[in-house]
């Protein structure tokens, strides 16, 4: 068989990106990384070209509607920095972020679904499991990153998730896990202990309007009690209201949740640096579980029928990770990368006990020893 000349370029290309996460691993490990404390954040949906385009005008409701006012500007740079003020003025500045096609700085999921098990479970184990092809509540048989770290004596008692949808604790595998997974409309467990965290949890049990879905700010006000309270070194918070919003045609609203998500982006960033135990020790990590449809249609769904909706954005910032802002023209970057980027950013190297889970974004891990 003749070589085929044509692919030379892009097999290269792929072979400098993969030689580029090893050595930037291999550095990691030689340079511990600074930082010591992560927090992921997940908004389930949001897709790529709101982030990147700000507010769409084919999709926006009649000019005489409040939305127009709070995110309709001139030009897509201030339409996206109106909608999320906090992932444009600072995450942006401050650390990177990849996922604008425009710009030929691609993000996507590499399971071919589309959907949100199989895409929460592809960021938090860093592989695609064949059976995992619905959104049915079905253990993960695979660990997780984060149940992965729980394992450790230093992360014992240290990993948290609060989560909108129901389905999280058996994405997360909670019984055999092991740490908090706090979701949908459960209760907080022993909330007399903290009578903030009992009223919270009241509030997210009663505000009820989705079967399976919580509102995102009890959620989140819950998540963020515990960071003060319990001082977690791994937090994640999983919102889901954008999807809720975008499966009803309510753009209004699903720009709305947007903007509350980058809002409770910058509110968790800024309580955990004001604490001596997370400033300059913390890196924030934001990406959803899918995509969605590109015209009035297409928008409100996402799956394997609609493969433009497996692309989707990853944001950074943090004490290891260079400011070079919005990523363009550059190597595509996968979710599947996800897990073992978290365990690095800790200082762990999660594919010597997973080998199948993505590299680590080599780009995020280039401060390590700096």
């Amino acid at each position: 068989m003749k070589f085929p000349l044509a692919k030379l370029p892009s097999m290269i290309a792929s072979r400098r990106t993969i030689l580029a996460s090893l050595a930037s691993f291999a550095l990691a490990q030689n340079n511990p990384a600074k930082t010591r404390n992560l927090i992921l954040i997940t908004q389930d949906g949001l897709r790529w070209q709101d982030v990147f385009r700000g507010a769409d005008e084919a999709r926006m409701p009649k000019k005489d509607h409040p939305v127009w006012k709070r995110f309709w500007r001139d030009t897509p740079r201030e339409r996206r920095a109106a909608l999320m003020p906090f992932l444009w003025n600072t995450v942006a500045q401050k650390g990177q972020i990849f996922g604008n096609r425009d710009l030929g700085a691609d993000a996507y999921l590499t399971n071919g679904l589309n959907f949100s098990f199989p895409g929460y479970s592809e960021i938090l184990t860093g592989f695609v499991d064949k059976g995992i092809n619905s959104n049915d509540k079905i253990y993960n048989p695979n660990i997780t990153v984060l149940e992965w770290l729980h394992q450790m004596p230093e992360f014992r008692g240290k990993v948290a998730a609060f989560a909108a949808w129901d389905a999280f604790p058996w994405i997360l595998n909670d019984k055999r896990a092991g740490f908090l997974v706090n979701a949908c409309f459960d209760p907080f467990p022993n909330p007399k202990q903290n009578p903030q965290l009992a009223t919270l949890s009241k509030i997210k049990e009663e505000s009820r309007y989705w079967g399976g879905e919580a509102f995102d700010a009890p959620v989140y006000y819950l998540a963020q009690e515990y960071l003060q309270q319990e001082k977690p070194r791994v937090l994640y918070i999983a919102l889901g209201e954008s999807d809720e919003w975008g499966h009803e045609d309510r753009y209004d609203l699903y720009l709305h949740s947007a903007h509350l998500t980058d809002l409770y982006a910058r509110q968790i960033w800024d309580t955990a640096q004001a604490m001596p135990e997370y400033r300059d020790q913390t890196t924030l990590l934001m990406t959803v579980d899918h995509g969605r449809g590109d015209n009035a249609e297409t928008w409100k769904s996402h799956g394997e029928k609609l493969p433009e909706s497996k692309y989707v954005w990853i944001a950074a910032m943090g004490p290891d990770t260079p400011a070079l802002g919005e990523r363009k023209n550059t190597s595509a970057v996968t979710s599947n990368q996800l897990a073992a980027t978290m365990a690095a950013l800790l200082g762990k190297n999660y594919l010597a006990s997973q080998p199948k889970a993505g590299r680590p974004i080599a780009d995020l891990l280039a401060k390590h020893g700096a």
